[in-house]
């Protein structure tokens, strides 16, 4: 697409102008010269997709204000007559960088921006809620506690919305969250009235995956034309650097103890402290417990050498001061400072010129990967990405995936994919989502008093984005609900909240649609450090280490979920966090296969092929290749090994776990890992001859498969959902009957 750039710089309003010459601005990046005309139109919906600092919010806020600015100056009031544009973020951090980078527009223009959520103060809140106007920046939880305690105002707000734009849409995609957003935008359009004439729709994000289906799940009813707008589509330049890192077993070959040879954590330590010191950095650690660990690790080397700390933790159970201390301190780089943390600094927070990131361990994704290496690179355009991989040392007790060295191989094929493809992880569209479907069904009664089950239906799942719910599994859900007391039928058949229903909606949890686990407060004095998940309890002397400094537990309140410590000089080990996260798209395992049976990961470019691993990690990838060959994984799906046999299927989590299910089912003891299941105490005929008669015959459907799962109720809401329904949504969830056909349909027993 393209469009004459001085043409469309003149069609925004001459204050916009001003305020780009102001912030030193040569001129309009593509994007944001091809996303002028549709946003300025205000009759389409937009999806805008490029990379990380390419002017993405500009290239909609710029013509967005104008239109607002020209809508003002036709109607000759010189005022908005309710809100018109409302900013939505899955951040609140990414909220309070947004109104600050847009306070020189405001000025300029006398467009007011309000932050709304949790930490906005209250003052900000009133003043909006006395004369709506201007630019709200929200999040969808804010947004759904504004229609279900401001019915009334909201309706008068909204009437002459003109955009709502959400940020970092990628984030919300295929999750609970992502569908009580577009829901709660469905029911914005029809409070206000507006379902003939909606409020345009815009999306922004770096990293979407399929982005020719976006159009549909910003907008399920597909009501208003649409465009995509997005960079040409050439893969990243990046400097990367993939370094192996060996952790020692408890004895080497040559009779070497592990505990004279530094552990891989060490060497990590080792290598940041090396890497980052004197810079501004971002170190990716994936989990909260390694975070802290290092942090901690690293603290404690610059005090050993006596120089200023420059490390520092980050991460969602950190306290709101601790985060944003950081964060500001990053975007001053008045001192070299490096950021260790988890996704918290993974989005677009803008944290000033960062000249490196670090991810340490495997990516939980490619789209992950790309998000983070656009964090670097804004001071020259090459952003610089060092990958830290840790494989076990062998010895005799080393597990297949060990041999084959799959975590740097699936390593390895995400950034082959990021290189080469500039491939995403597209978003789940089959998921059924009944816990938020029941959420809304609250939500909207909780929001009107009483309504018809029709309408809800029509409302929720005919127009809105619950539109693979049929009206029998609508009404089954409704019943359930109606024997649980959540909803109850009133004398003219309207529904209205039950006495359950009641409790539940008034509670302070009840906007967010996903769960959030109880906490304990963790506390020095008078501050709050942070919190820490209730199933993780510390005892009194406990040494912890937490805020990347270590503590001894003083006490622990359980009845008031509070533990207070005090500052110690050493020991101590992170609380456990969180579990770990799923299995990698089809299309990653596909490209580990690909590079074993090439032996080959390096990247084309032109006549050359890029090398970008060190010695260590070409090793260890050697081994992983002779492991592939020596058991000649490339020709045999089943390979028998040490009393039990392995299944390599080479595909997506959904078929391993459907495949896994059915073996369970019929006895088999067995264990996913990677890209195969390991299968216990059987051997490779038996195997073999199980899959031959499974290709011939009729296989289990998804429904039945989730019979053979224990605890079905997974997301916020499932306790109030009947069996049937919990059933298909977790058949949905876990199960690809059709690929598994698929894939024993090319397979050669």
């Amino acid at each position: 697409m393209q469009h004459n750039a001085n043409e469309q710089y003149h069609r925004l309003d001459g204050r916009i102008r001003k305020w780009m010459f102001k912030q030193g601005w040569s001129g309009l990046r593509d994007v944001q010269v091809d996303a002028i005309p549709p946003i300025l139109s205000g009759n389409m919906d937009v999806v805008i997709s490029a990379s990380t600092a390419a002017g993405k919010t500009e290239a909609f806020f710029l013509p967005a204000i104008s239109a607002v600015l020209d809508s003002r100056e036709t109607n000759k009031n010189g005022d908005s007559d309710g809100i018109d544009i409302i900013y939505i973020s899955p951040l609140k951090a990414l909220i309070n960088d947004q109104h600050r980078r847009l306070e020189s527009l405001s000025e300029l223009t006398d467009i007011q921006i309000t932050s709304w959520h949790g930490d906005s103060s209250a003052s900000a809140k009133q003043k909006l809620r006395k004369k709506p106007t201007g630019i709200v920046l929200i999040t969808p939880e804010s947004l759904e506690a504004m229609l279900i305690n401001h019915p009334s105002w909201a309706r008068k707000a909204f009437k002459n919305l003109k955009y709502v734009v959400i940020d970092e849409f990628h984030a919300f995609l295929g999750t609970e969250r992502g569908h009580q957003l577009i829901s709660l935008l469905t029911r914005v359009d029809y409070i206000s009235q507006r379902e003939k004439n909606p409020a345009a729709r815009v999306a922004l994000s770096a990293t979407l995956g399929n982005i020719d289906s976006t159009p549909k799940l910003l907008r399920p009813s597909q009501t208003l034309a649409s465009i995509v707008i997005k960079e040409p589509d050439r893969p990243p330049s990046a400097r990367i650097l993939l370094k192996g890192i060996i952790n020692p077993s408890s004895e080497n070959k040559d009779g070497v103890k592990a505990y004279n040879r530094p552990s891989s954590e060490r060497q990590i330590a080792d290598d940041l402290y090396k890497f980052c010191r004197g810079r501004n950095n971002l170190v990716f650690a994936n989990s909260r417990a390694l975070t802290e660990s290092l942090s901690a690790t690293l603290s404690d080397e610059c005090g050993s050498n006596i120089v200023p700390n420059e490390f520092f933790p980050h991460h969602g159970s950190l306290s709101k001061e601790h985060r944003e201390n950081l964060e500001q301190r990053l975007q001053k780089s008045q001192h070299p400072t490096t950021a260790i943390c988890t996704m918290t600094l993974e989005l677009g927070i803008d944290i000033g010129k960062v000249d490196a990131v670090v991810q340490v361990t495997s990516p939980h994704s490619v789209s992950s990967l790309r998000q983070r290496l656009g964090r670097s690179g804004r001071r020259d355009g090459y952003p610089l990405l060092r990958m830290l991989i840790v494989e076990q040392e062998l010895d005799e007790k080393s597990s297949f995936s060990i041999e084959l060295r799959f975590e740097l191989v699936q390593s390895l094929a995400m950034l082959r994919l990021l290189l080469i493809d500039n491939w995403f992880e597209p978003p789940d569209v089959s998921l059924m989502h009944f816990s938020t479907l029941l959420h809304q069904v609250l939500a909207v009664i909780a929001q009107y008093g009483g309504i018809q089950a029709g309408q809800l239906f029509e409302l929720l799942c005919v127009r809105g984005v619950f539109n693979n719910i049929t009206s029998a599994e609508f009404m089954t859900l409704l019943r359930e609900m109606g024997k649980g007391e959540l909803v109850t039928q009133l004398s003219d058949g309207q529904l209205a909240l039950g006495v359950v229903g009641e409790r539940i909606v008034d509670h302070y949890t009840f906007y967010a649609v996903f769960k959030s686990p109880e906490e304990y407060r963790v506390v020095c004095g008078p501050k709050t450090i942070g919190s820490i998940p209730v199933d993780n309890i510390l005892m009194a002397g406990e040494f912890i280490i937490f805020g990347g400094k270590r503590w001894q537990v003083i006490s622990t309140d359980v009845q008031n979920k509070v533990v207070e410590v005090r500052s110690v000089k050493g020991g101590g080990r992170p609380p456990i966090f969180e579990g770990s996260p799923g299995g990698v798209h089809g299309r990653i395992a596909q490209e580990m296969y690909r590079i074993y049976t090439k032996g080959d990961y390096r990247v084309e470019r032109g006549d050359k092929k890029l090398d970008f691993i060190d010695q260590t990690a070409r090793e260890l990838f050697l081994e992983g290749v002779s492991a592939f060959n020596k058991f000649d994984v490339v020709h045999q799906t089943i390979v028998e090994r040490d009393g039990s046999t392995y299944i390599f299927v080479w595909a997506d989590r959904k078929i391993l776990n459907t495949l896994s299910a059915i073996l369970t089912g019929a006895k088999f003891v067995c264990m996913i890992e990677y890209q195969y299941i390991q299968v216990s105490k059987t051997d490779e005929a038996e195997i073999k001859e199980f899959l031959k008669g499974l290709k011939n015959s009729e296989i289990p459907d998804a429904y039945d498969l989730a019979e053979t799962i224990g605890g079905l109720q997974i997301e916020k809401f499932d306790e109030h959902i009947p069996e049937e329904l919990l059933k298909m949504g977790v058949s949905a969830k876990m199960f690809d009957v059709d690929g598994l056909k698929e894939w024993l349909d090319n397979q050669y027993f």
